[in-house]
């Protein structure tokens, strides 16, 4: 074999410098792939997911199935084209960032939804249905009454476990009268999604903006009087056309369980955790979420020791003072009963959507749509757009969607986007999580189209809110 000349030797680095420069450069940066076959292909594969998530109702898929999968897919074929040109570490990196984003929230919403599960478990989500049922209000009493309690309940608990709580006293005292049913859950659903947008704990987006850090946890609040009048305006439309007259009156008693008050304690102390954690030490609230965890693992862990069978049913019976005391438990406390309990295809659907959405991100799909939303309308139109878009898409996935583009806003624009896209769900009974379950709940009372005839006033309420916050926190812009 005849031997390459030493000095032709030195010159190949020299002539293949053009090549190794692209390789490098390749190696060190993320490919624009939103015009190549597996930009096309991983858009095809979202869109076809998502059509099977708004299919939901009619197919009974859960919708966490085809997001999950959709996600699996997107990445395998990213990860296909990075490993043709060596470069498959860039792509590992970037999933496990995304992944890290949905850990941090996955834990977030597991403790929440824990705590929700032992306070119905404890029975006090029934103790306040029976109260409010026993009680002789008016139809357009009750009315207002679900309507505000949704508005002040969901900014603790999620606005899907307050809107199925309201809407069960609702069908419990309007069984003569569907009229009262239907507007009530239209008012509920919209009282809901007002009240979760106010607080970080409210929804999922407004959860996910303070975890990202870009709005402090008091900031939130400024949104209060424009979700307020988000509220009111349509109630106040359809409180117009409300039936009169009272319901018959029940007199079922149900009493919470041994317990419920000190786990409402302890719910709120968890609160208080994560928001400390991440306000004076920099910590994710995850963190203080799960600490406050271990609060209610200890204190099951009591509830079990002295647990005493000693439950007559659900039914408590009045003590000889002539008021509802705790009653005992038919089984002792498990806090993991509690954590099996909790909403597993809407925690897996969010993992489809962070990783989905992530996907489309990091082809370069994001930032495209960030230029031409962001950089042509203006940020204000485009947040307006963002809260009419999540009347037909769910708000997960677009405001995913707006923080990973990451625009450069002020805080004013910033809390009009979560205003939006915690609100705009309200324009259609299917825009949010709270409106398709209470259409399952009051199946045949409270309908899409019946939703429909109110959206007028729903908008108008939208129009107002945005507006309101504009005026109000102008200083925020």
């Amino acid at each position: 074999m005849k031997k390459m000349s030493p000095l032709f030797a030195c010159l190949i680095p020299v002539l293949l410098w053009p090549e190794l420069l692209i390789a490098s450069e390749v190696a060190n940066q993320t490919l624009i792939l939103t015009s190549h076959t597996v930009g096309y292909s991983a858009l095809a594969v979202f869109i076809l997911a998502y059509l099977f998530v708004m299919a939901e109702e009619f197919t009974h898929l859960r919708k966490s199935k085809p997001v999950v999968l959709g996600a699996g897919i997107i990445w395998a074929i990213i990860a296909v084209q990075y490993a043709a040109l060596g470069i498959n570490h860039t792509v590992e990196a970037a999933f496990r960032h995304n992944l890290l984003e949905f850990a941090e929230l996955f834990l977030f919403l597991l403790v929440a939804m824990t705590y929700i599960n032992a306070m119905e478990e404890r029975l006090v989500f029934d103790s306040l249905r029976s109260w409010l049922v026993r009680k002789c209000f008016t139809y357009r009493q009750l009315f207002w009454l679900t309507g505000t309690l949704a508005f002040f309940i969901s900014p603790v608990e999620d606005n899907l476990t307050t809107a199925l709580l309201m809407c069960a006293v609702v069908l419990a005292v309007g069984v003569d009268s569907p009229r009262f049913v239907a507007l009530s859950c239209i008012n509920i659903v919209v009282a809901a999604n007002a009240g979760g947008a106010f607080s970080p704990f409210g929804d999922i987006t407004t959860l996910m903006v303070w975890q990202k850090g870009i709005v402090n946890f008091w900031a939130f609040f400024l949104l209060f009087v424009p979700s307020a009048v988000n509220y009111l305006v349509p109630a106040f439309f359809m409180n117009l056309t409300l039936p009169k007259g009272t319901p018959t009156k029940s007199d079922e008693i149900i009493s919470t369980r041994r317990g419920a008050k000190r786990v409402m304690a302890l719910f709120l102390l968890t609160i208080i955790t994560a928001v400390s954690f991440h306000n004076f030490l920099d910590l994710p609230p995850m963190l203080g979420m799960m600490t406050g965890l271990a609060y209610l693992q200890f204190f099951g862990y009591y509830l079990k020791k002295t647990h005493r069978n000693t439950a007559t049913g659900i039914n408590a019976s009045i003590s000889a003072r002539g008021t509802v005391g705790d009653v005992g438990d038919v089984v002792a406390f498990d806090i993991f009963r509690n954590v099996a309990r909790a909403e597993w295809d809407t925690l897996l659907f969010f993992y489809g959507i962070v990783l989905c959405v992530g996907g489309l991100g990091f082809i370069g799909y994001l930032s495209l749509t960030s230029e031409v939303m962001y950089g042509q309308f203006g940020p204000t139109q485009a947040n307006i757009a963002v809260g009419m878009l999540s009347a037909i898409v769910d708000n997960i996935p677009v405001m995913f969607a707006v923080l990973s583009m990451n625009p450069e806003m002020s805080q004013g624009q910033w809390l009009l986007v979560t205003l939006t896209a915690g609100v705009g769900g309200s324009l259609l009974s299917i825009g949010s999580a709270a409106g398709v379950a209470l259409m399952g709940q009051a199946r045949g009372v409270y309908t899409f189209f019946g939703h429909l005839k109110w959206t007028p006033a729903i908008a108008l309420g939208y129009a107002a809110s945005i507006a309101t916050h504009m005026w109000l926190n102008a200083s925020q812009f």
